[in-house]
């Protein structure tokens, strides 16, 4: 079967002749599937040369794929058992950070450049990690013509702006011609998988290998901070404000909050994908009161949204049967994850004088997933950074690279995790819930 290009599509396509205006750095699915998409309906209906010329920083995966396609993809939207495709051809570069470093950094100090966007995941934020330092890099070379750019972090941190901001500064000095606009993404994009690609295959008659699936829900509140200027995102439906704080505390603590839990929970009980898991006897009761009794007080949302909402939205979202997003996956680098998804939240709690139920429930349901054994006596993988340091430390709690002061000498924190812990070493996630019911 013929392969996806410029010259096998049927369809309109972004014009392979813009400009590029836009260095983003990680190719992976979410980006794929939520900047890129932005960032097209914002030249067809706003104009600009803001073509993308994405960086993959270590694997060529989707890249070489990319590179063969012409720079195009698929997004295969999933709603139940429907699935609308289109093809994007916002891409007007693609490169590989790990090889070819000095074309990277030219194009970060190119003047025609005005906006660098980033989805690099939790843990590269920290100054030796390489494509921070490659970032620093070209914006050495950019500091001699001071020419104006927003670098623009899509990741899941709290205030991801400022913490941008924080690596950048600090190993870079005078960073007067850089803004550092924070945002608060929403897409759920997993893993491409065989069945992706088939899917793709099926409907477009063309193979496409960097084909990404994804739900019908997007969203982005941007901070409008763009010395240099911006693609009309506010045109493709982008909301842009003075403040992301509060959209940003929704996702972190609501949505992704449930998600890693439905994750760790799921995984114990055996479910594969985030809607079995929440499909699970007493799931969804405990999801509703851990966002209503748990996370629901340490948030002020914005206005028009109140946390209930927000959160059986996010609930009945995690229910897309056809998103097949694993448990696996979601629960990778909870190290990382963690601590704005769920420990914020407790530690807000505590300072009010409570003791989080349910959110102690996720966390002793973390630290069992940890030790590598779901309820059936299966093995479950850590791929998190610290597993190493997880797996051989006998307190958790006592773990400052994780857990935030305090919460080591807590006690009636800790009553209440051993008390979880013991209900679900005996009775398993499946009877821990059902006698929540």
């Amino acid at each position: 079967m013929e392969r996806l290009s410029r010259a096998t599509v049927a369809g309109p396509v972004t014009p392979a002749g813009i400009g590029t205006g836009i260095v983003h750095l990680g190719l992976g699915a979410f980006h794929r599937a939520h900047q890129a998409v932005f960032t097209e309906d914002a030249i067809t209906k706003g104009g600009g040369d803001w073509g993308i010329a994405a960086v993959a920083p270590r694997s060529r995966a989707v890249l070489d794929p990319l590179l063969e396609q012409d720079l195009l993809y698929s997004v295969l939207t999933l709603d139940g058992e429907r699935v609308a495709p289109r093809v994007l051809g916002v891409h007007t570069r693609a490169l590989h950070a790990a090889s070819e470093p000095e074309a990277v950094e030219r194009l970060l100090a190119d003047p025609a450049v005005r906006v660098v966007t980033l989805t690099v995941t939790e843990k590269a934020y920290r100054p030796d990690a390489p494509i921070m330092r490659l970032l620093l890099s070209g914006l050495r070379a950019r500091a001699a013509t001071q020419a104006p750019i927003a670098l623009v972090s899509c990741d899941n941190l709290p205030s991801n702006g400022h913490r941008l901001r924080e690596l950048v500064t600090a190993g870079l000095g005078d960073a007067s011609f850089i803004a550092f606009p924070s945002t608060m993404v929403d897409r759920i994009v997993p893993a491409s998988t065989g069945a992706t690609y088939a899917t793709a295959k099926n409907i477009l008659g063309l193979e496409d290998r960097a084909a990404v699936a994804a739900e019908p829900f997007s969203q982005w509140v941007i901070e409008d901070d763009f010395p240099g200027g911006r693609p009309a995102w506010d045109l493709a439906g982008a909301i842009l404000t003075d403040d992301v704080a509060p959209w940003e505390g929704l996702k972190l603590r609501v949505l992704l909050g449930a998600h890693s839990a439905l994750a760790y929970l799921g995984a114990l009980a055996g479910a594969p994908t985030i809607d079995r898991a929440l499909a699970l006897p007493g799931m969804r009761a405990a999801m509703e009161r851990f966002i209503a009794t748990d996370i629901a007080p340490t948030l002020c949302p914005p206005d028009g949204v109140t946390v209930q909402q927000y959160g059986q939205s996010a609930l009945e979202r995690f229910a897309n049967p056809a998103l097949r997003h694993r448990t696996l996956q979601v629960a990778m680098d909870g190290s990382q994850k963690l601590p704005q998804r769920l420990l914020a939240t407790i530690a807000d709690r505590r300072a009010a004088g409570s003791v989080p139920v349910y959110a102690t429930l996720v966390l002793a349901a973390w630290m069992r997933f940890v030790r590598g054994s779901a309820d059936d006596g299966a093995r479950l993988p850590l791929d998190d950074p610290l597993a190493e340091r997880l797996r051989s430390t006998p307190d958790l709690l006592a773990l400052d690279s994780v857990f935030p002061p305090g919460f080591a000498d807590d006690e009636q924190l800790r009553a209440q995790l051993k008390s979880w812990s013991g209900e679900l070493d005996r009775h398993g996630v499946a009877g821990t819930l059902e006698a929540l019911r």
